[in-house]
């Protein structure tokens, strides 16, 4: 697996986010090395609001989080600047083993960690604020009853996600832990908005202001 690389940034703020530095007690990971095979051609750069898919999730959770962590494919994807980038070799084998790989690259000084698919660009800023108030060992925001991404989980249950075979999913951990979910409370439909084929994203640019 390639080593992860990290450049610096200077870009702009995500409209609505705080002008703060990132916190290295959270991390965030943006899993963007799936195939996008419904979407016909690779999300990460699909245009968006003036950026794209992943760099407006990037400077999503910049004010928040040290590091922002992108899990890539082999080929086809350049690490955007500002970011710590890690290569899942073998996307193909599901979105579990990318997230395993973004884990691995997690530092030791980050107490909470951020996950989400490139695919939620919509996510706006003060639902990564809510969260990062959550005070819980796995938050999850919902929209009117609805749960979305980000995810956010302790340090202390990242053994667990690393520990699942391949044929396990992520929800599998978030399950074994139902008791300590707490849910959190957002005002933002972006949560649920999975941009997955080009009907999805047709209405998305529809919504775009």
């Amino acid at each position: 697996m390639a080593q992860p690389v990290e450049v610096g940034f200077r870009g702009r703020r995500v409209a609505g986010a705080p002008e703060v530095s990132g916190s290295p007690q959270f991390a965030a990971i943006i899993l963007a090395a799936g195939a996008s095979t419904r979407m016909g051609r690779t999300k990460a750069l699909l245009p968006y609001r003036g950026d794209t898919f992943l760099g407006r999730l990037v400077r999503l959770f910049q004010p928040y989080c040290d590091p922002v962590i992108v899990v890539l494919p082999p080929a086809g994807l350049v690490c955007p600047p500002g970011v710590l980038c890690t290569v899942n070799p073998a996307p193909e084998r599901g979105m579990l083993t990318s997230l395993q790989c973004g884990l691995r690259a997690v530092p030791d000084a980050a107490r909470f960690v951020f996950f989400t698919p490139v695919d939620l660009p919509a996510i706006q800023p003060g639902s990564v604020s809510a969260l990062v108030n959550a005070s819980a060992p796995l938050a999850i925001p919902q929209y009117h009853g609805s749960r979305g991404h980000p995810l956010l989980i302790s340090r202390e249950l990242v053994p667990e996600f690393l520990a699942l075979p391949p044929s396990a999913q992520a929800r599998d951990v978030v399950e074994r832990h139902a008791g300590e979910i707490r849910y959190v409370d957002v005002d933002d439909p972006g949560i649920l908005m999975d941009i997955d084929d080009p009907a999805d994203y047709a209405r998305l640019a529809g919504g775009a202001a």
